[in-house]
């Protein structure tokens, strides 16, 4: 470490601009996104993206403890539907079928030999499963044609390539499962203007000797229901997660005519469900016939345990280091091995890709190794800032959920009576959610003085269905409000520096930072990655998957156009009077690129301090260890240059960056 200071100097440096040992370039040589893990009798399987090979997503296999890249250089296994993507791949035995980027068409891997095995020119694949019976995939589908785009599940040839309707009419299909024996198919659909998280359906139907789809059957879901995650037991019991008592709680349908009927198997205020932004997510997995391991929130925090199955239903806590869990996975095939896997990570561990076991004892032991680290900076903890969870009532009294994270680095400490400036963060979605797992942006800021705060605001989720539905027709208001009423909870309390408040986000989140620079007078700064500012382009101009999605949030257009005016910050550039940086990639199908251009252009009009960068080959979420680099850099050189935090001569931004006023 360059750096000599000691906890003893009488000058310290001020917050903000304290010299830290966890620069942009290290996060983005050490850092990766682990994704979607799959279990079989003989491996593991995950995907890995990484920002070294310009976010390229590389399927990995591991055997008896070596780890081995399965696509050549020239794949990238990720799926454009709903241009989010997910469950871009599968596996059945030695047959590895995967989804690549450049083409959207699927391929498929067997003895390390991959074939081609769709040549469309206008088809995008997600969410598939192999049918060993009929030699084919079943796959969501989704087909552009010129202005239009549909959604349906197909069937796919794996010798011909063949594509086939199974299933269509409805605006969005997902999750595509056959049972053990092929000859039952279950599905979700939902339709404008409903996102999945809305309200879906679940549908059951056989499938005959001709490999059709016959005797369809609505099983659960509805207009106001949402269901998540429908999957087979090995039995070939159907289970799925509700949430039609207002919290996503596990359930299974027993088809026994004439008295089928659903049966409730967890209950309380959990949320056992997720937003299905993407394909393929999983928050449980059957252990054998007679348990699940699941995982699920409750007030902010979440816990693996496990669900027995026969006799009494009984919900086990599992005592394990972690306190985040995604991507659980299981042997489907296998019920004596008790393998499983999942993503786990803690306040003080990135996020990790587990391989475990589950006893039989009660309570269950876990013994578990770890098979891939997202991240593993060559910094001690100490350098560490652990999030502390927290929570406070809005101005309505509501009860609004944060983590926080203080400041931390060994070398460095506060000049007195000084406060550090604060960064309040706002997830995407807006349905969406923050947590406390370690991560090694939020630690770039920490590191250097800057006190961080992270707002589950009222429409996130894992606080049941009434802490979503309370955005309803109030985006741009009441999550922006909570954001405001944050970062004043964080000055009364003694933890930041009210003249030095920062608001930041990206995508939903960064429109959350416009309007509350533009309607409220609370930050002095902010930063919107990939951001909305005006309403209804995007209302007009947006991807098939929220096109209706405002309809929800704000009202249907264009009967509601005159709130959309009015909710939008481009329309009232004038009220807005502090310096923001804006970050846009220039393939963004979700934000077009006028968004950025507009705010920026408003601004500089004003002659208020004000930066844009733009970046090729970005898309909706950035990707390359360049405009990671390059965007962490110039945000935190805005900020102290803004703030007086270093001198001026010694502040220099990077890259092709727009910069005026400044």
């Amino acid at each position: 470490m360059t750096n000599q200071l000691t906890k003893s100097n009488k000058n310290p440096p001020p917050y903000g601009n304290w010299p830290s040992v966890i620069s942009a370039e290290l996060i983005v040589q050490d850092s990766i996104s682990l994704n979607e893990p799959k279990l079989t009798a003989n491996a593991i399987y995950y995907i890995e993206r990484r920002p070294q090979e310009n976010g390229r997503c590389v399927i990995v296999e591991v055997t008896s403890n070596h780890t081995t890249d399965i696509l050549p250089e020239s794949y990238n296994a990720r799926s454009r539907v709903h241009e989010y993507g997910g469950g871009s791949y599968c596996v059945d035995g030695e047959l590895l079928f995967f989804i690549n980027d450049s083409d959207q068409d699927i391929y498929c891997r067997k003895n390390s030999q991959i074939i081609r095995i769709t040549k469309t020119v206008n088809m995008r694949f997600a969410d598939f499963v192999y049918d060993n019976k009929f030699q084919r995939l079943i796959a969501i589908c989704e087909t552009h044609e010129q202005e239009s785009i549909t959604n349906s599940i197909v069937s796919i040839d794996v010798n011909s390539g063949q594509v086939k309707s199974i299933e269509q009419g409805s605006d969005f299909y997902a999750s595509p499962r056959l049972n053990s024996s092929a000859d039952q198919l279950c599905w979700q659909s939902w339709n404008h203007p409903n996102m999945p998280w809305d309200g879906n359906q679940l549908w059951l139907a056989d499938v005959n000797k001709q490999g059709n789809v016959i005797r369809k059957r609505h099983i659960a879901g509805a207009n106001d229901i949402s269901v998540f995650q429908p999957q087979w037991s090995p039995d070939d019991i159907l289970y799925f997660i509700s949430d039609s008592t207002g919290w996503w709680q596990l359930y299974r349908y027993h088809d026994t005519e004439p008295s089928a009927h659903i049966e409730q198997l967890t209950e309380g205020e959990k949320e056992f469900g997720l937003p299905q932004w993407v394909f393929a997510q999983s928050t449980y997995a059957f252990i054998d016939n007679s348990r699940i391991l699941c995982c699920y929130q409750a007030q902010g925090k979440t816990t693996l345990a496990t669900l027995s199955l026969h006799g009494q239903l009984e919900l086990t806590p599992i005592a394990a280091p972690w306190q985040e869990y995604s991507c659980i996975a299981a042997v489907t095939n296998d019920t004596d091995s008790n393998r499983v896997c999942f993503i786990a990570a803690s306040s003080q561990s990135f996020p990790q890709l587990i391989a475990a076991t589950v006893d039989n004892s009660e309570p269950p032991v876990l013994s578990s190794s770890v098979i891939k680290t997202s991240c593993k900076l060559p910094v001690s903890i100490e350098h560490y800032s652990i999030a502390h969870s927290m929570s406070f009532t809005n101005r309505y009294k509501q009860k609004i959920y944060a983590n926080f994270y203080p400041p931390t680095n060994p070398v460095c400490h506060a000049g007195e009576n000084e406060l550090p400036p604060l960064i309040v963060i706002c997830h995407g979605g807006p349905t969406g959610q923050t947590n406390t797992a370690l991560d090694p942006k939020k630690q770039f800021w920490t590191s250097r003085g800057f006190a961080l705060l992270d707002v589950n605001y009222s429409g996130s989720t894992g606080f049941g269905r009434d802490y979503r539905l309370r955005l309803d027709n109030k985006w741009g208001q009441l999550d922006v409000e909570d954001c405001c009423d944050a970062a004043l909870y964080a000055v009364s309390q003694g933890m930041a520096d009210k003249n030095k408040l920062v608001i930041r986000g990206s995508s939903a989140g960064g429109y959350t930072v416009l309007s509350a620079l533009t309607f409220q007078q609370v930050f002095s700064a902010g930063a919107s990655y990939y951001g909305i500012s005006e309403l209804i382009s995007l209302a007009r101009d947006t991807h098939k998957f929220e096109s209706h999605y405002l309809d929800r949030l704000i009202g249907p257009y264009p009967e509601s156009r005159t709130l959309y005016e009015q909710r939008s910050p481009i329309n009232y550039a004038e009220q807005l009077n502090c310096p923001v940086i804006f970050f846009q990639g220039l393939e963004d199908k979700v934000v077009p690129r006028q968004q950025a251009e507009k705010m920026f252009n408003a601004l500089n009009k004003k002659g208020l301090p004000v930066a844009v960068q733009y970046f090729k080959g970005e898309q909706h979420g950035f990707r390359k260890a360049e405009t990671i680099v390059l965007s962490l850099e110039n945000e935190l050189s805005f900020y102290q240059l803004i703030f007086n935090l270093k001198p001026a001569k010694e502040i220099h931004f990077k890259g092709d960056i727009q910069l005026k006023n400044i």
